[in-house]
């Protein structure tokens, strides 16, 4: 065999075996994704765009802070009849059981004008602490609400008053700060306990 046909030889052999080695961990990292009852979980996690807020405390809290701790994400505002605190009450719940105590819970407002920091600090104790509270002025809070997916919209009222519609999914956020999966309503208890402790357990 000339060193030609030599050299081509050992550079298809190279690449045939780069190839199956490229669908062997496509197929591995396929077979690693957590299959959950009642939320999807990402193939690959999401990196959330770089973002500045001020937590319930007054202390700053952004991308670094949201790292090293798995959380459990959700949008809203204190002003919110139902879907709030029925669902931050559900959150509440979910950290009493042993295998999700590590799972940390982030309220972030989407009414920052009638959200300042006093009544965020008021709302999120009234659920008996584990709950972190978040705002931002509008500046800060689009790019992170189109990081997560979330919408909101404005509606006027009579007599100068508004009403603040958005979407009331769980969002799971990894330990290395990576939007993993997501859970819409209506939740169900054991099945959301038993998908965020698969997700835990998977470190994913």
């Amino acid at each position: 065999m000339s060193k030609n046909r030599s050299s081509l030889y050992v550079g298809l052999v190279l690449l045939a075996a780069a190839v199956a080695g490229y669908m062997v961990s496509r197929q591995l990292a396929r077979q690693q994704v957590p299959q959950l009852a009642s939320g999807t979980a990402w193939p690959v996690p999401r990196a959330i765009a770089p973002f500045t807020l001020t937590d319930h405390t007054g202390q700053p809290f952004g991308n670094a802070q949201l790292a090293g701790t798995p959380s459990l994400v959700f949008f809203g505002f204190t002003h919110c009849p139902d879907v709030c605190p029925t669902t931050l009450a559900l959150t509440v719940q979910l950290r009493r059981v042993e295998a999700l105590q590590a799972l940390r819970v982030l309220f972030i407002t989407v009414d920052p004008a009638r959200d300042d920091q006093t009544t965020l600090q008021r709302y999120v104790n009234a659920f008996g602490g584990g709950i972190t509270g978040l705002r931002g002025e509008d500046a800060a809070l689009e790019p992170l609400l189109r990081s997560f997916g979330v919408a909101r919209s404005v509606e006027a009222r009579p007599g100068g008053d508004y009403f603040v519609d958005h979407s009331s999914a769980l969002l799971y956020v990894n330990a290395d700060g990576a939007l993993s999966a997501a859970f819409t309503p209506p939740f169900d208890f054991a099945k959301l306990r038993d998908d965020l402790a698969l997700l835990l357990a998977s470190g994913r």
